[in-house]
């Protein structure tokens, strides 16, 4: 099938964090094979998908100023930013630690917001400007042991709504993806190492199973193109149907 007429993102540049696996790399990937330049960001050196690829970790006071520095001068700009890297620290609110905490804060929402800041005049100066946030079904609801992750995610879904009205003046969208069971890195041990845990959430989804990383991609990448010009301060649920009937 051919690429629909308002896909083709031929010559867009974009950047992905968390691009060495699961939905960054597959987001990265898609919008290499839609033409566009990626620069692709991870904490990890090997496996990272990209036209270039920076390693770099969020959490390092200067992996900011990295990246939109890279973005400037290895494509000359930025049209396209999907904040895709996250972490997601697990176990009973009463053991949680504060590095647990923090981290969860520091990398799911305060990375996200210096790295849209860092890269705001690019974006603007595009002209088309995209940023795609990644959320999660935790954005909606919360979840026993998930305390840190889904008060970062709901944190996320707010930065969204905000950021939509303050640079829609500017021409740049901003919406969130909200994935729900995904088979990623992070789900792996959940859905590999506990008896009955796959088949639960596949049960839970009205589809009747677990999503995979380019599920959320196409839609991170359909945010990107001019055919959701008029698409924004939205989230949108990539969960296969699973809060159809929660």
């Amino acid at each position: 099938m051919g690429i629909a007429r308002g896909k083709d993102l031929t010559g867009r540049r974009a950047v992905v964090t968390g691009a060495a696996s699961g939905m960054g790399a597959a987001a990265a990937a898609r919008l290499l094979a839609e033409g566009a330049h990626v620069l692709g960001v991870d904490r990890v050196g090997e496996g990272i998908v990209g036209t270039h690829t920076l390693m770099v970790d969020l959490a390092d006071p200067d992996a900011i100023a990295s990246i939109a520095g890279a973005a400037q001068s290895l494509l000359g700009g930025c049209d396209i930013l999907i904040n895709n890297a996250g972490v997601c620290p697990s176990g009973p609110f009463a053991e949680m630690t504060e590095e647990a905490w923090n981290s969860a804060l520091s990398i799911n929402v305060t990375a996200v917001m210096k790295l849209t800041r860092a890269l705001l005049p690019q974006l603007a100066a595009s002209g088309q400007g995209r940023v795609v946030n990644v959320g999660s079904i935790m954005s909606r609801y919360g979840d026993a042991g998930l305390v840190a992750y889904t008060t970062s995610k709901h944190a996320i879904l707010g930065l969204t709504r905000a950021l939509a009205m303050e640079l829609g003046p500017q021409g740049i969208t901003v919406n969130c993806v909200q994935p729900g069971a995904i088979a990623t890195g992070m789900t792996r041990d959940l859905f590999e190492g506990t008896p009955g845990a796959k088949d639960y959430y596949a049960g839970r989804s009205a589809l009747g199973r677990i999503g995979q990383p380019e599920d959320v991609a196409d839609v991170m990448v359909f945010l990107a193109t001019d055919d959701a010009r008029f698409i924004t301060g939205q989230g949108i649920m990539v969960d296969g149907g699973v809060m159809v009937h929660s």
